[in-house]
């Protein structure tokens, strides 16, 4: 069996619906679709999923919702007289949509959370009757049905019994169409997962049903080893590892949600990034293992948005439970941390930007500088991740060197330099406004001139 998922941009219009079908009618092994709210149709075209949170908030400020509601019926009803359905399917949708405005505000969060569902949940009811309609046997099915998900307020994942639950699909005669991006908690309420979360609904279903594949349809041919909108024509990748793509896509490999790797990574079922509209092209295959040959490099990824506390104590390293203590004042704040680079006598806490604010930043230099008497506190902002990534990178000595001296001719300082333990990656903290120039630079290092 193999499960595929279809983006954002795959099911923006009937054309491309038609193409998700021809893909799937293609291979009778595809059984499990997992399909994304309609994206963009054009560069200024507007996602469904942004319509929706028009909806969500005209309806928390108890604005007229109509005209809202109906520009996003209306969409649904291009794409379903495109595939020419019966507009039923869009009584359907509409009726949907009243019934989630009218849903409990209490909870803005979870409120939103029901309106922007709609995108994906009502995507997938037209397309399995678009199927039905074309002679391919079809059933949709709600994540209520089994995509257990946690309470709130931790962030959205699958509790274990959601893969149990799923786990009967494998034996599906029909071609299974299911609504990416959310799930619900025990006692029914509807949460999404992070935005781009359909990658990691596909993945959950993938695993649950321990498919042969996970396909992952966007549109692009693969992944590149360069963001080809900084670079001029990046080489392909054509397999990569778990550990190399998961690394890559914290850092800005937008092609696969970071977190959609974990449901497939711990049972190996391999993954295929391919394009919607060119699926004869092999794509990119994320695997397990690999052997690695050539290049050490595999990709160069860079993020923006990041912040960093940095804390100097004199005899810092000898005081037992100053890290615990100072992550402690960062967990009381609800703000996760990405790197912690340190020295004798002082500590760095880097973490993402948009979990700052005017009023936690005050508490949290307030408190580190009282509660663990520290010499120096400051939180700066405006900086960027760059790694470095390949699993030939621990067999290779002087990379460290070679990168560091590549960004040296930029004129950029090295703010922060990490490297884990498994040597998969090398990160390197720098001021935003170099990313660009460093990304460069490191591409003609690495791989424009490089010495495989």
């Amino acid at each position: 069996m193999i499960v595929c998922k279809f983006g954002g941009t795959s099911v923006a219009s009937a054309e491309q619906i038609q193409k998700v079908a021809n893909i799937v009618k293609s291979n009778p092994a595809r059984k499990i679709v997992a399909v994304s709210a309609p994206g963009k149709r054009s560069g200024d075209d507007i996602k469904v999923t942004d319509l929706l949170i028009n909806l969500a908030m005209a309806a928390l400020k108890n604005e007229e919702i109509e005209e809202e509601l109906q520009i996003v019926v209306n969409r649904f009803m291009a794409i379903a007289d495109g595939l020419e359905l019966d507009h039923t399917i869009c009584d359907v949708i509409a009726e949907d949509l009243h019934e989630r405005v009218k849903g409990d505000k209490s909870n803005e969060e979870l409120f939103i959370d029901s309106i922007k569902a709609a995108g994906e949940d009502n995507n997938a009811k037209l397309i399995a009757a678009y199927f039905n309609s074309i002679g391919m046997p079809a059933r949709y099915v709600s994540p209520k049905d089994g995509l257990v998900v946690n309470d709130l307020p931790e962030r959205t994942y699958a509790l274990p019994e959601a893969y149990a639950n799923l786990a009967p699909l494998k034996s599906t005669k029909e071609i299974i169409v299911f609504p990416g991006f959310f799930g619900y908690t025990k006692a029914g309420i509807l949460r999404t997962f992070d935005r781009g979360g359909s990658d990691i609904t596909g993945s959950i279903l993938a695993a649950a049903v321990e498919a042969e594949l996970y396909e992952n349809f966007t549109d692009v041919d693969c992944v590149f080893s360069a963001n080809p909108k900084v670079v001029n024509d990046p080489v392909e990748i054509k397999e990569i590892t778990y550990r190399e793509m998961r690394e890559l896509s914290y850092a800005g490999f937008s092609v696969f949600h970071d977190e959609a790797l974990m449901p497939v990574y711990k049972i190996g079922v391999p993954v295929n990034i391919k394009n919607t509209n060119n699926p004869s092209a092999p794509g990119t295959r994320i695997v397990p293992r690999r052997s690695v040959t050539g290049r050490p490099v595999t990709g160069i990824s860079a993020d923006s948005g990041f912040s960093t506390l940095y804390v100097s104590k004199y005899l810092m390293n000898r005081e037992v439970g100053f890290g615990r203590k100072l992550l402690q004042i960062l967990e009381d704040e609800n703000i996760s941390y990405e790197h912690t680079p340190s020295g004798l006598d002082d500590i760095s806490v880097i973490m993402r930007s948009n979990q700052i604010t005017l009023e936690n930043e005050e508490r949290i230099l307030s408190r580190v500088k009282n509660e663990l008497n520290a010499d120096d506190v400051q939180m700066r902002h405006g900086f960027s991740m760059i790694v470095i990534v390949g699993e030939g990178m621990r067999n290779n000595t002087g990379l460290a060197a070679r990168a560091a001296t590549a960004i040296s001719k930029t004129g950029a300082n090295i703010e922060m330099i990490n490297q884990g333990s498994s040597e998969v990656s090398l990160v390197f903290g720098v001021l935003q406004e170099y990313e660009n120039q460093i990304l460069q630079a490191l591409y003609e290092e690495f791989f424009a001139h490089a010495r495989v």
